[in-house]
């Protein structure tokens, strides 16, 4: 932790912790929000899927690119400040989004909320770093990616049923008000750091920027984060964010209610295996990059064997399904950590953005190519046309395991350059279960 002027009470870090949390929550609710009404865009808007899946992948092409200016927006104005403005511009995005019937207003809204998503979370992770021991560091960051997906529960089920229930209008209207109580409670409560309101860096320049960019992606370690953050991270945002929904009600022949609950499990799984994977990143640090590798491969199986089923598959498989995917979440927060010890206090925005950068690259990609697939294979969003259009995500998931593999083997021989040497993981393992032996 920062030195302060003295010691800051445990409640307080966890109140101004929890509050920023709460408006990456409502951050998550206005991200996912179009996910769960896709379909009733499709209809509002008399267009296609291919043309609702390009909303978000436009949403997400604007958070992508942003997020390195978003971070270095942070090193300069800190937390408060961008939390606030980007919350009122997903406010603002959503209320275009309530009352507008023509796709040129519905675009301005999908980008004004991906302009402020983009603010947001990258600034409620410097908190972490504020706020906390280093120790709690890795714990603390996991619960604050997953603690974020209940904002998922939101979308699933409350604006769902608003949805079914009240119209259009209603939901996203009530998901804009939301979002300013959100920005009020943290003007209200969020300090960037013990004993300071707002907290700047230097003067912004062109100069200072590049060079702090420069520095940050010339570290190994923040490409790990990249990769790690692209390769565990999009599964699970396509799958919540846009098609997952459509896939389970329309192609399987879930019930709504079924979906719903099913979405709720996926949440409530992150919220269980993060607080875990938090706790093996801090006690094996060298190990990170197994830990990623390991949830790529839990995804990859799951999908796997939902595509390959004959028909329909089964609610226990995809069960089995939406937990692996609840497994990206935790897993794409691995990313960060590289980022936070790879990189200087002073540069922890820059690194963060730029590793951010990863997992909605990959997510915007794969969402586009799932709509583009689905309208290629007649529009009809039958089972086959699901399969087959989800059957893309094997190819980003070999971009994403290649870049691990390559940016790994760059930190290690920097390491080594630095006296640190990494033994491969059947050393380790037999010399561990040598000493048990022994005991």
């Amino acid at each position: 932790m920062p030195p302060t002027t003295a010691p800051v009470p445990p409640w307080r870090a966890w109140l101004v912790w929890g509050v920023g949390v709460a408006a990456y929550v409502v951050a998550i609710l206005q991200r996912t929000s179009f996910g769960v009404a896709g379909l009733d865009a499709v209809d509002r808007f008399d267009t296609t899927a291919a043309a609702v899946s390009a909303f978000t992948v436009l949403q997400l092409l604007v958070y992508a690119v942003l997020q390195v200016p978003a971070g270095v927006l942070l090193d300069r104005f800190g937390t408060r400040r961008l939390v606030v403005t980007g919350g009122l511009l997903m406010a603002g995005g959503q209320l275009v989004l309530a009352f507008g019937e023509v796709l040129p207003l519905a675009v301005a809204g999908r980008v004004l909320v991906g302009a402020g998503d983009a603010l947001t979370f990258i600034s409620v992770l410097r908190l972490v770093g504020a706020w906390f021991p280093a120790r709690q560091a890795p714990v603390v960051t996991q619960l604050t990616g997953l603690l974020g997906q209940i904002g998922q529960i939101l979308s699933a089920v409350p604006l769902v049923a608003l949805l079914s229930g009240s119209g259009w209008t209603a939901a996203f209207t009530s998901a804009a008000a939301l979002g300013v109580l959100a920005v009020v409670l943290v003007a209200v409560v969020v300090r960037d750091a013990p004993h300071t309101r707002t907290r700047s860096g230097p003067p912004l320049s062109w100069a200072t920027a590049g060079k702090d960019l420069t520095r940050a992606w010339s570290q190994p370690g923040t490409r790990l984060g990249l990769w790690s953050h692209f390769v565990t991270q999009f599964p699970g945002t396509v799958f919540a964010l846009m098609w997952g929904f459509p896939f389970l009600e329309r192609g399987e022949g879930v019930p709504q209610e079924v979906v719903s609950t099913l979405f709720t499990v996926y949440v409530v799984a992150g919220l269980v295996a993060g607080p875990l994977l938090g706790v093996l990143v801090a006690r094996h640090p060298l190990r990170r990059s197994w830990l990623v590798l390991t949830i790529v491969a839990a995804n990859a199986a799951g999908w796997t064997a939902v595509i390959a089923w004959p028909g329909p598959a089964p609610l226990w498989l995809l069960t089995l399904l939406v937990l692996a995917l609840a497994s990206g979440g935790p897993g794409s927060m691995v990313g960060f950590d590289y980022a936070r010890t790879f990189n200087p206090a002073d540069r922890q925005g820059t690194a963060t953005g730029i590793v951010n950068v990863g997992g909605f690259v990959a997510s915007l990609v794969t969402v586009l190519a799932v709509g583009v697939v689905l309208d290629a294979t007649g529009g009809d969003y039958s089972l086959d046309d699901f399969r087959t259009a989800f059957s893309v995500q094997y190819a980003v998931w070999a971009v994403g395991v290649v870049g691990v593999l390559v940016s790994r083997r760059q930190v290690r021989s920097r390491l080594a350059a630095e006296g640190v040497v990494i033994p491969p993981l059947r050393t380790s393992l037999a010399e561990r279960f040598r000493r048990e032996g022994r005991g």
